[in-house]
């Protein structure tokens, strides 16, 4: 890691959250392979915990925080002990991220909507403001929010609720440059079309065999540690990336 990629942030701790699983499992080792020590957060406390003490044997620095993003006093007191853990947060992967089944305004479950909606808004906001004052502390950070293309172009199969939530993750990330800068604090919305996770394989029709030809998880984490290590003095706004267009055959 380059001697000016976190500006004067304390520590070098990076909190992930959704960690357990795809993405966010894949940002955990590629941080902690790094040397960052990795504070990971997800619902299920035994996923996660299994992956912290693959790090860990690996010789990383892997610690557990459990929560779900939408108890917004536990994340904000999780903030705080992983802050004490390391001495401050340099990197927050805000990656908890959900999508549902029913996704089209002809087949709408609003209960799953509201889900989708308040997973991947509002438990990003409440990781934001809790992160932000230990970031102003602690002289600057950065924040990587895990979007979508979806997120920037209407796309159909990700679902109404889902591009909706991510639009808005969008513009919360650009609100961040705009507002935090002065405080050292830069945010990047990476936008990937399909990935091979978990919740790509449960969209209704796609089909699995395909998955080896979608952006890999491997492949996010890797462009979320370029965003990291990124000279101080720039603000990477966001990252659209999406699978290579092969002719079908």
């Amino acid at each position: 890691m380059g001697n000016n990629s976190l500006n004067k942030s304390a520590g070098r701790t990076v909190w992930i959250t959704g960690a357990g699983s795809g993405i966010g499992a894949a940002l955990s080792r590629r941080f902690a392979q790094e040397g960052f020590p990795v504070a990971l957060s997800a619902r299920t406390q035994a996923t996660v915990a299994a992956l912290a003490a693959e790090i860990n044997a690996a010789g990383g620095q892997a610690r557990v925080f459990a929560l779900d993003v939408l108890d917004r006093a536990a994340v904000f007191d999780s903030a705080r002990r992983i802050a004490d853990w390391r001495g401050g947060i340099a990197v927050l992967c805000n990656n908890a991220g959900l999508n549902n089944p029913h996704r089209h305004w002809d087949d709408i479950d609003l209960a799953e909507w509201d889900a989708v909606i308040a997973t991947n808004l509002s438990g990003a906001i409440n990781v934001i403001a809790a992160t932000l004052p230990i970031m102003r502390a602690g002289g600057g950070g950065v924040m990587i929010h895990t979007a979508s293309l979806a997120g920037r172009h209407h796309m159909p199969a990700a679902g109404v609720p889902y591009g909706a939530s991510k639009h808005a993750l969008v513009d919360l990330s650009a609100s961040l440059n705009a507002a935090e800068g002065r405080n050292g604090i830069r945010s990047t919305a990476l936008c990937p079309g399909e990935v091979a996770t978990p919740l790509l394989l449960r969209r209704p029709g796609f089909d699995p065999a395909l998955a080896a030809r979608m952006i890999q998880p491997e492949d996010v984490a890797e462009l979320a540690l370029t965003v990291a290590r990124m000279n101080p003095a720039v603000a990477v706004h966001e990252i659209t990336f999406a699978p290579l267009q092969r002719a079908s055959t």
